[in-house]
């Protein structure tokens, strides 16, 4: 699914079809900016298996080619060492760190910024 503000993505393992996660481009904003927020989730048994990364690398390819976006950031616990290690893998870089970012469970969590650029 796809709207002018967000664009969702499934990503399913060839060998049988199995859904294994979803990629989520929100708050996509146009005009000088033309950026979104990045966000995912892999399903519990599905980790580790280098399908996430192939999906996070076709959904970069088409943030940047089919949606002209310049920009596409993800916010990450620092303890969230396989979804760093995962954007690190795509190629998005380090640029900054948010003290209390986004409640989670009742409590302000602290998120590192990591970000890509088109090329």
């Amino acid at each position: 699914m796809s709207t002018h503000e967000n664009a969702a993505f499934l990503v399913f393992r060839h060998a049988d079809d199995c859904l294994v996660g979803v990629f989520n481009i929100t708050n996509i904003v146009r005009g000088a900016f033309q950026s979104g927020y990045l966000g995912y989730y892999v399903f519990a048994g599905h980790e580790r298996q280098g399908l996430m990364r192939m999906g996070l690398e076709a959904v970069v390819r088409f943030a940047f080619q089919n949606l002209k976006l310049h920009r596409l950031e993800a916010n990450i616990q620092p303890t969230n060492a396989a979804s760093i290690a995962l954007v690190k893998a795509c190629g998005f870089l380090q640029e900054g760190y948010s003290p209390r970012y986004l409640k989670i469970n009742g409590r302000w969590c602290d998120h590192e910024r990591w970000a890509i650029l088109a090329p």
